[in-house]
């Protein structure tokens, strides 16, 4: 049994499916600590407007960013509700702020596909690659490079 779990592993992937605007993004399952609401977010005098700020998570301080300013995405309207991927980093906890968090996909990893050249510069940059649903395009967010471009 163990070994047809591991060859299934060997050929899927999980993802967590998240909604920033429109869009559809997957994080790998394995880079995720936590899923939150809304929380309360404190500013960071001369932060880049990418961070929002910081949180307290069970005690530990943890750095917030709005996911739709590192897309270059208009900030949401007053009013609208938000929730939070908690991800690791370099040994340091992010808070990635989203609009919505979706389902646990289990995809093969024979149907990911390399970005398109008509996919925007900006996500194109920040994403590992793509795969097609059936009714939409699952880009796949690479989280490390989302963080490293801050500021």
């Amino acid at each position: 049994m163990a070994e047809a779990e591991e060859s299934v592993n060997n050929l899927s992937e999980d993802f967590l499916t998240i909604t920033v605007g429109k869009q559809l993004f997957g994080i790998p399952v394995l880079q995720v600590q936590d899923v939150l609401r809304a929380q309360d977010v404190t500013k960071i005098p001369l932060a880049p407007p990418e961070i929002a700020g910081s949180l307290n998570l069970r005690g530990r301080i943890v750095t917030a960013v709005d996911v739709r300013r590192c897309l270059s995405m208009p900030d949401k309207e007053a009013g609208q509700n938000s929730m939070s991927v908690v991800v690791e980093h370099n040994e340091e906890l992010f808070s990635l702020i989203i609009d919505n968090v979706g389902d646990v996909l289990r995809l093969e990893k024979a149907d990911f596909e390399r970005n398109p050249g008509t996919l925007d510069p900006a996500w194109r940059d920040l994403s590992t690659g793509i795969y097609q649903l059936e009714k939409s395009l699952l880009i796949i967010m690479d989280v490390s490079k989302l963080l490293e471009n801050i500021g």
